[in-house]
């Protein structure tokens, strides 16, 4: 939309010096058709703009819960596709990677992944927290476990944040990212919680993704009765094993090749 600001050739601004379009107003008046100024309306300057989506960036980042340096660096670009599996493990990673790429596009139903320790699982649901936060959309990340201690501090009189507003932002987050379902403690009160919160979400059909390193047999089953629901949910098995294992390989490939080395030169 075009705006006018009483400025022929506005130049750039020397630091500290007021707008040359709005001249420190904030607001301009946006053309008519005739391209006139229309002097009934005003609308946010470019200036402005530029810092509300600078500080929408900012509320939305902090909003996300991808607080730690290591998931706001998770990413699809980076996500590591371990070239030297087997066959069938390089394709079912492929299989998740692509998955989870698409569900970052058009975030619609459940998705679980399941697989060991270091599989890949909380990349790839970072890296589509991170995919929907470089988009200007909502996304709330949360590691269960941290998520329930956080929630029993909101009991302490010293609390920053009420009960029901951390509960109530999880539970209604428009796309929730559950990290380490089941690694959490299984008294009463916290599977109470996190069945409120699954329950909330099937129900009201709200974009969900869950990690766990369990099978649905060990979660409850009022739990794992709605994950496996097929009118929501879709449950992918990442059959990869850690890939820290590939690192130990290395190294020791990597020691094994050094100390032949040096037998070969003695």
């Amino acid at each position: 939309m075009d705006i006018w600001s009483g400025a022929e050739e506005p130049e750039e601004p020397s630091p500290g010096s007021a707008c040359p379009i709005c001249k420190g107003a904030g607001v301009v008046h946006p053309r008519l058709p005739s391209g006139k100024p229309d002097y009934s309306r005003v609308i946010p300057c470019r200036c402005t703009q530029q810092e509300l989506d600078k500080e929408r960036k900012a509320r939305l980042q902090r909003y996300s819960g991808l607080d730690l340096e290591l998931l706001k660096n998770m990413t699809f670009d980076n996500f590591e596709k371990r070239l030297n599996l087997p066959p069938e493990l390089q394709g079912n990673l492929e299989e998740a990677y692509r998955l989870a790429l698409d569900f970052a596009k058009s975030p619609e139903g459940w998705v679980v992944f399941q697989g060991l320790n270091g599989c890949g699982k909380t990349h790839l649901a970072a890296a589509i927290a991170n995919y929907r936060l470089k988009e200007g959309k909502p996304v709330k990340f949360v590691v269960v476990p941290d998520f329930l201690d956080h929630l029993r501090l909101t009991f302490s009189p010293e609390s920053a944040v009420s009960y029901d507003q951390l509960f109530e932002e999880v539970k209604n987050a428009p796309l929730l990212i559950l990290d380490d379902f089941g690694e959490q403690s299984t008294t009463p009160w916290a599977q109470e919680k996190l069945y409120q919160i699954i329950n909330y979400r099937y129900n009201a059909r709200l974009a969900t993704v869950i990690t766990t390193c369990y099978s649905l047999d060990e979660i409850e089953n009022r739990i794992s009765s709605r994950l496996v629901d097929p009118k929501i949910s879709l449950v992918f098995p990442i059959t990869a094993p850690d890939y820290r294992s590939d690192r130990r390989a290395s190294q020791q490939a990597k020691t094994r090749l050094g100390r032949g080395g040096k037998r070969r030169r003695g």
